[in-house]
């Protein structure tokens, strides 16, 4: 069979170079018009702040049509625990305000420069902090990580987890939620990520 040019009806033998370069450049268009995008992301963190991103960004992937997946390692792969009620600790992390989700709006908004003498010598402090986080989020109306990471098994984001990561803390698979979708390591990563359109690390 000779393919055929959509404008001209020439066959492939009777293009010019410059017909033959944008029947080539249409084609390849046309794929590409055709493909489903794809989003790769490694999550290593499990905390309450580093959990939003993959989460948010995955579930949104999802709700444009791309395919997305999620790569769980190391403290990342508490997110995919049954028992998920991430914490956050202020500790080490200056970028972070504290501010009280309670009282006038004037109260409200006052950044709290806590020293890290304080956090990490008040017992309770990291306690506090998560509970103070999770009101912000309520009072915002927020999705909670849970309800995030509903949306994507909803949506259909792929749940990997690493079984090497599982394996070195004495995990069992029956610790996680049914909806992982591989368990897999580096290599499955890498396959992955490679046909990605966008990678990243969280």
């Amino acid at each position: 069979m000779v393919a055929m040019n959509d404008v001209s009806g020439k066959s492939l033998a009777e293009m010019s170079a410059d017909e033959l370069t944008a029947w080539f450049d249409q084609k390849a268009s046309e794929r590409e018009a055709g493909r489903t995008p794809r989003m790769s992301i490694m999550v290593t963190k499990g905390t309450l702040d580093w959990a939003y991103p993959p989460f948010i960004l995955a579930s949104t992937a999802a709700a444009l049509g791309w395919d997305a997946t999620l790569f769980f390692t190391f403290y990342g792969l508490a997110l995919l625990k049954k028992d998920l009620n991430p914490n956050i600790s202020p500790l080490g992390n200056p970028a972070m305000p504290m501010k009280m989700p309670f009282g006038p709006q004037w109260f409200q908004g006052i950044e709290w420069n806590m020293p890290n003498l304080l956090m990490a010598g008040v017992p309770g402090f990291e306690s506090l902090a998560t509970t103070l986080m999770k009101q912000t989020v309520k009072n915002n109306g927020i999705a909670t990580v849970p309800e995030l990471r509903d949306l994507c098994i909803e949506a259909d984001v792929k749940l990997v987890a690493c079984q090497m990561t599982v394996g070195l803390f004495g995990w069992k698979q029956e610790d996680f939620i049914p909806e992982v979708s591989e368990w897999a390591g580096a290599a499955t990563y890498i396959t992955n990520a490679q046909g990605a359109d966008i990678t990243l690390l969280v």
